[in-house]
């Protein structure tokens, strides 16, 4: 393997272009996606998971979720929108939701109903029975759709130099253009350590806001 591209100090100090600038840009394009998508995706979820109503939405969410081509919908944004940073959202946005949503509605269907039903007993009301008993207990599942939709977009990212934009996917799209295989095996490398280390952040934050009687139930 070359990875004479990957080691020179020339690509790590904070110029334009450079890996490290590459980085902060594919992590932008992540944490914009990741929010909007939790902003859409999570209340329709709890709403769903707590009250049993539109299941049908969550199941049918995972599996487009599995199935829709991101490029395609990139491009097909592309068309409708024009360059920019919105259709890339979009499409990555999309791309969050799905896992979002059915780990939020599993994590409150798949709950021991003995306890719901003892905290509806001593009076809470619905929305206290949510936040106080539910969501808390459906944390790990929670965590696990988020970190699941986080790889996911870490991913495919990458897509966002297709459309004239920065982010990781500059290495592999201008490595490609001029046969720069080194340039490409970089950007490969980059992205998969970047996605390994953001999952390790965001199980630590699991450890960190899950209880330890929840987890230990595991």
């Amino acid at each position: 393997m070359n990875l004479t591209y990957l080691f020179d100090p020339a690509h790590w100090d904070f110029s334009s272009g450079s890996i490290p600038q590459l980085i902060l840009s594919h992590l932008w394009y992540v944490l914009l996606a990741l929010a909007l998508g939790t902003v859409i995706a999570l209340p329709v979820g709890l709403y769903i998971g707590h009250t049993g109503r539109g299941s049908f939405i969550a199941i049918n969410a995972g599996n487009a979720g599995r199935s829709l081509p991101t490029l395609g919908l990139l491009m097909l944004m592309v068309t409708l929108l024009g360059l920019g940073l919105l259709p890339v959202l979009i499409a990555l946005t999309v791309l969050v939701i799905p896992p979002i949503l059915t780990s939020a509605y599993a994590g409150l269907r798949t709950l021991d109903q003995r306890v719901v039903d003892a905290a509806r007993g001593v009076g809470m009301r619905p929305l206290q029975v949510l936040f106080r008993v539910e969501l808390p207990m459906a944390l790990p599942v929670l965590m696990s759709g988020f970190r699941s939709a986080a790889l996911q977009v870490v991913a495919t990212a990458t897509v966002a130099a297709a459309v004239g934009l920065g982010g990781l996917g500059r290495l592999l799209i201008d490595g490609l253009a001029v046969n720069d295989y080194s340039r490409v095996l970089a950007g490969a490398i980059v992205v998969a350590v970047l996605a390994v280390l953001l999952d390790l952040v965001l199980a630590l934050a699991q450890r960190w806001i899950v209880s330890p009687g929840l987890r230990a139930s595991k």
